[in-house]
């Protein structure tokens, strides 16, 4: 395992840099746990620059925990919509509701405790131990990561597990006491700032006299990564489904929409009512089958209206929509949590996914231009 081959000067280094040099960041404002907490929840997997606008609105509707654990989940999701990854949403509400009930509405100090908190994994825990109660956690994000494997030279993809335990004890040994916040959030600053996964700038790096793998001219090279897998694609069928008599320019008309599960991915989101494509079927057959499987309904499947393409993590889509007339059969909740019969006009006031929402917009300009 590697060791921490320095003296605590480049610590101090690090940690005045930091204080010369740290972002501007609106949860480096408040002391507030559950604050911070929340910004370490939206920061999981998502970009510094998207996460700004969602935290603060989000804390000017539920600045407290109490406040948020008394919301409705579908008021909560609506105001993370656009934000990705909503299970979050999910486990930060669950979340409240658990601290607010077991902890007296107070977010615990202890790592232990945070990571019995629903949505609550290793680095979450450290990271509001350590910035939000001075506990000495380390932290291990991307961009901490890339810096320690450079630092210290780490060969081994960090996906790795073995490689993953042999950062955090690097990261442990070097945490000066009592400043575990400023300095984890001093790596992840370095990180964002300097020590970029291409090009880094180490002129401007503050510990670049003892890091190994620029001291060999192999910062590029580090961290190690194994090569990914290609990422497969998926062709998902959805209906604009009209109701029985109504065709899209009648003004009065109104489209079923349907709630996914709260256990599925995008779970709690409203969408229109759809699915993969599975091999052999056409996406006529698809969709016909989904309806029926989802909803107990038959409908006529009219013209392609939509394609959207988008990528999750794990894959990619094309998601094609086509004008559906609703023909036979009283839709029933089989497959989903609920469903409502809307006009076009009212669906942006539900929370939906970034493919359903360039629907609704390309469906609401169609109708304007009638």
């Amino acid at each position: 395992m590697p060791r921490a081959r320095v003296a605590r000067t480049p610590q101090r280094r690090l940690l005045a840099w930091y204080e010369d040099e740290a972002r501007d960041l609106p949860w480096r404002k408040s002391t507030d746990p559950y604050a911070i907490l929340v910004s370490e929840v939206m920061l999981q997997q998502t970009r510094v620059e998207t996460v700004i606008p969602y935290y603060e609105r989000f804390l000017r509707a539920y600045p407290t925990v109490e406040a948020l654990a008394r919301a409705p989940i579908d008021d909560v999701l609506k105001l993370w919509e656009g934000l990705g990854y909503y299970r979050r949403a999910h486990n930060l509400h669950r979340a409240s509701r658990e601290v607010v009930h077991h902890h007296a509405g107070r977010i615990p100090a202890d790592r232990a405790a945070l990571r019995a908190l629903p949505g609550i994994g290793p680095y979450t825990a450290a990271a509001v131990a350590s910035i939000a109660f001075g506990e000495d956690e380390p932290v291990l994000d991307g961009n901490v990561v890339r810096v320690l494997a450079r630092w210290f030279r780490v060969s081994g993809d960090p996906r790795r597990s073995d490689t993953r335990r042999s950062l955090e004890a690097v990261a442990r040994s070097l945490i000066p006491a009592g400043r575990a916040g400023a300095f984890n959030q001093a790596l992840m600053d370095l990180g964002a700032r300097v020590c970029a996964p291409r090009l880094p700038r180490c002129e401007a790096c503050p510990v670049e006299a003892v890091c190994e793998a620029h001291q060999a001219g192999e910062e590029e090279l580090f961290p190690m990564r194994a090569a990914r897998r290609s990422v497969p694609h998926r062709d998902v069928v959805a209906g604009v489904i009209w109701e029985r008599g109504h065709d899209p320019w009648d003004p009065d008309a109104r489209v079923l929409i349907a709630q996914r599960e709260a256990g599925d991915m995008l779970g709690g989101l409203w969408e229109f009512p759809g699915g993969t494509v599975e091999q052999g079927e056409s996406f006529d057959e698809a969709l016909r089958r989904e309806l029926r499987e989802e909803l107990g309904m038959e409908v006529e499947v009219g013209s392609l209206f939509i394609t959207v393409d988008h990528a999750y993590t794990h894959f990619r889509m094309t998601l094609h929509v086509f004008h559906c007339r609703h023909t036979a059969g009283r839709p029933r909740a089989l497959g989903c949590a609920d469903f409502s019969w809307v006009l076009p006009s009212e669906i942006a006031g539900y929370a939906l996914s970034v493919a359903d929402r360039a629907v609704v917009r390309a469906l609401c300009a169609q109708r304007e231009s009638a």
